[in-house]
């Protein structure tokens, strides 16, 4: 029956259309907020050249972004705080500066998500082929900062991203973490039976090892350059697969057979953000250095003793072969706290007094959620 248009409002009906009349006359004002903040921004960008001091700085974003979750009452998710003015920081950052990063990628990698998550959609986003390729693009001046994958909590560490900072003078700015769920992408129509072959790279099979033995124990593993290559070529195969992000899914045209098919729950991935300037302390930072020690009896012990006696936190402790001469190691440390706190500061100086050689690789803010030690896909 057709509502009689001379009928009388209901209460409800009038309510709901008197709150939607609020919502709106709020997003209005948040509106002239957003344009009163980036007023503020543009006089800070001129403030900056004129002092010649860096437009991007990590640790005021997290300051911010910690001040306003602590103040807030609700009922606005203070979880949702740090995403929504993520963006607000991207535009507004783009005001000052069009902020250049440099990934592993292509486009639909978990490292172009992570480039997402620490800078938003203002900033121009470059992929690049290799990880070395990403380091080389920042130290020519090409971008302003780079993401690189550095260590996955299943599949452990990227030692491509930690063979490149032996010859780089890059610094790490801030680190980001990634929760990477899997997902299992054909083309449309197909199902598990019909697959043969999946494609992605080891590291992202890796974490998916049991499920794929499980559900698929006679396809191919065929290793691709990076997840989003793999969703092309699996678009390409009538009977291959991909394991990679649903962001893939979407960019490569590629139906989700299966959600989350990693083997262990909360598969956090780490990303470092490479510069060139030192971050400011937050209080609540993470230093890391690589470390050539001498040839002598104990000197390993002598020189993680000097970060213990002061009760510093080691979270991590890599070798890799110093590609100088062989059965030569360096040693890349992570530590908490930061580069000029005084214990770290002292346990510096007696490492150094200690070892051949001793480079601060940086001090930066911990990431949002950051998973216990130890903490990739690209």
């Amino acid at each position: 029956m057709a509502k009689d248009p001379q009928a009388p409002v209901s209460h409800d009906a009038a309510r709901l259309a008197e709150i939607r009349a609020l919502i709106d006359a709020t997003d209005d004002e948040i509106l002239v907020l957003l344009n009163r903040r980036a007023g503020f921004v543009a006089t800070v960008a001129d403030l900056k050249t004129a002092l010649q001091v860096p437009f991007y700085v990590p640790s005021r974003e997290r300051q911010i972004s910690e001040r306003l979750s602590a103040a807030n009452l609700g009922p606005f998710p203070s979880e949702s705080i740090r995403s929504v003015f993520q963006e607000i920081f991207s535009a507004c950052l783009s005001l000052e500066k069009k902020v250049r990063v440099a990934y592993l990628g292509p486009e639909g990698t978990f490292s172009h998500q992570a480039v997402k998550r620490q800078f938003g959609l203002s900033a121009r986003a470059t992929p690049m082929g290799t990880i070395p390729a990403v380091f080389e693009e920042v130290e020519r001046g090409n971008a302003d900062f780079g993401v690189v994958p550095v260590e996955n909590t299943t599949e452990g560490i990227m030692h491509h991203t930690l063979d490149s900072f032996m010859d780089s003078d890059l610094k790490v700015s801030a680190e980001i973490t990634l929760e990477v769920t899997m997902c299992l992408l054909a083309r449309a129509g197909i199902d598990l039976p019909q697959l043969e072959r999946v494609y992605s790279i080891p590291i992202a099979l890796g974490q998916c090892r049991r499920w794929l033995a499980t559900n698929l124990p006679r396809a191919t593993l065929v290793e691709a350059r990076s997840t989003a290559d793999a969703a092309r070529q699996a678009h390409d195969d009538a009977r291959g697969a991909a394991v990679a992000s649903e962001l893939a899914a979407k960019l490569y045209d590629l139906h989700v057979v299966r959600r989350k098919i990693e083997d262990l729950s909360h598969n956090m991935t780490r990303f470092l953000l490479l510069g060139r300037q030192q971050a400011e302390p937050t209080g609540r930072d993470k230093t890391s250095v690589l470390l050539v020690t001498r040839d002598e009896p104990g000197i390993l012990f002598r020189t993680l003793g000097a970060f213990a006696q002061r009760g510093l936190n080691m979270t991590k402790i890599e070798s890799r072969p110093s590609r100088r001469a062989p059965w030569e190691y360096v040693f890349f440390v992570d530590v908490d706290g930061h580069e000029r706190d005084p214990g770290v500061a002292a346990a510096l100086a007696e490492v150094r007094a200690a070892c051949e050689s001793v480079k601060v690789l940086g001090s930066y803010p911990k990431a949002d959620g950051a998973p216990p030690p130890p903490a990739l896909p690209t």
